[in-house]
């Protein structure tokens, strides 16, 4: 084919793009859309906000009834567009709002880090009763760990916000991880994105053994911590949840 022919091509492509953009811009549907995608940020981070709020709370409450809270540290985050778009081409589904909260989770995302395992499971216990969090679903990586060794307990939860137009559940994703467990996963990220995601078999490898080495580290720390609560004079009532 000639050079000019196959410009001609990609000009006729080109003009049938911009058509059919041009009809979806002037669809009532898309104007919709665009309205609903910019209260949509808005929406996660105020979830987020009530999320930290109600976390915040159970630490206070935790720390004066016990004298002791088990949650180390927290961190939020809103998806940044890019990434909620590649997440919508791998699952398969056309970018549409309602695809995008039927089937993206962790658009709203909140990492909570704890001392114990124990307290991992306490918290979701928690959370599991309380009548202003729906627990959608639970995915339990600690008890099955992913094949690359990484261990977590993602908690799909969904938030209420009284707006408006009325009360809207807002879904979130909740990642407990233990210290040990935590400062794997970070490294983990470093080396799979120094690596070009693909890492070398010896690499993935050290990677699992380090993954098991944590798992031994937070099992040890518990055993300590018993012993010297039994040292102390026996565990306290609210130990007791967490298997003291």
């Amino acid at each position: 084919m000639k050079e000019d022919d196959s410009t001609q091509v990609t000009l006729n492509q080109l003009q049938v793009h911009v058509k059919d953009l041009q009809t979806w811009q002037n669809s009532e549907d898309f104007a919709r859309q665009v309205e609903d995608f910019k209260t949509l940020p808005a929406l996660y981070r105020h979830a987020l906000n009530e999320l930290e709020n109600k976390i915040d709370v159970i630490k206070t409450e935790w720390q004066v009834r016990d004298g002791y809270c088990p949650i180390e540290h927290i961190k939020s985050r809103i998806k940044e567009p890019k990434s909620i778009l590649k997440k919508m081409q791998r699952k398969g589904h056309e970018f549409t709002l309602e695809n995008m909260e039927l089937h993206i989770h962790d658009i709203a995302g909140m990492r909570i880090v704890c001392a114990f395992v124990k307290d991992i499971y306490r918290l979701v216990d928690h959370l599991c009763v309380r009548e202003d969090i729906r627990v959608l679903e639970i995915k339990d990586y600690i008890a099955q760990p992913k094949p690359n060794g990484y261990q977590s307990l993602h908690v799909i939860i969904a938030i209420p916000l009284v707006l408006l137009d009325g009360t809207r559940w807002v879904k979130a994703e909740i990642q407990l991880r233990t210290l040990a467990m935590d400062f794997w996963a970070s490294m983990e990220h470093i080396l799979y994105y120094k690596f070009d995601k693909q890492l070398p078999p010896h690499v993935a490898e050290e990677l699992k053994e380090a993954a098991r080495a944590a798992d031994e580290l937070d099992q040890k720390m518990l055993r300590l911590r018993s012993e010297i609560l039994e040292l102390s004079g026996g565990s306290r009532p609210a130990d007791s949840p967490a298997g003291e």
